[in-house]
């Protein structure tokens, strides 16, 4: 299963995963952060416990369609298939959170960001 929060902020978005992204859940992935076209996007990997080979598939499209990705604290299994790839020569990686807004902070004029959680789980047949 495949959580996905997007986060709009004033200059940038923050894509946070949760779980796997893998083939079957490669195109939410997508299709959450293709709208994001031109804009600078952090992609929150922390709490991904796998990527396959259409998860790398999903980053380089996003990529190529112009959307900036910075892949943020991907764990070690993640940073394995980057590194056996060289897609962590391609992307930007950041290994803390200060690289990236907080959720949940206002300022006096209310809210500084937007928030939308998707959820996909596999259908049972």
């Amino acid at each position: 299963m495949l959580t996905v929060t997007v986060e709009d902020f004033d200059e940038m978005t923050v894509v946070r995963c949760l779980g796997r992204i893998v083939r079957g859940y490669d195109t939410f992935l997508l299709c959450s952060a293709a709208q994001q076209v031109g804009r600078n996007v952090v992609l929150d990997l922390t709490q991904v416990d796998a990527i396959d080979a259409a998860g790398i598939g999903a980053l380089v499209c996003l990529q190529a369609a112009g959307v900036y990705l910075k892949l943020m604290n991907p764990t070690r299994p993640v940073r394995e298939i980057l590194k056996f790839t060289n897609l962590d020569t391609i992307f930007e990686i950041c290994e803390s959170q200060a690289t990236s807004p907080r959720t949940g902070s206002t300022r006096a004029d209310g809210p500084q960001n937007q928030s939308d959680t998707f959820q996909l789980a596999p259908t049972l047949r």
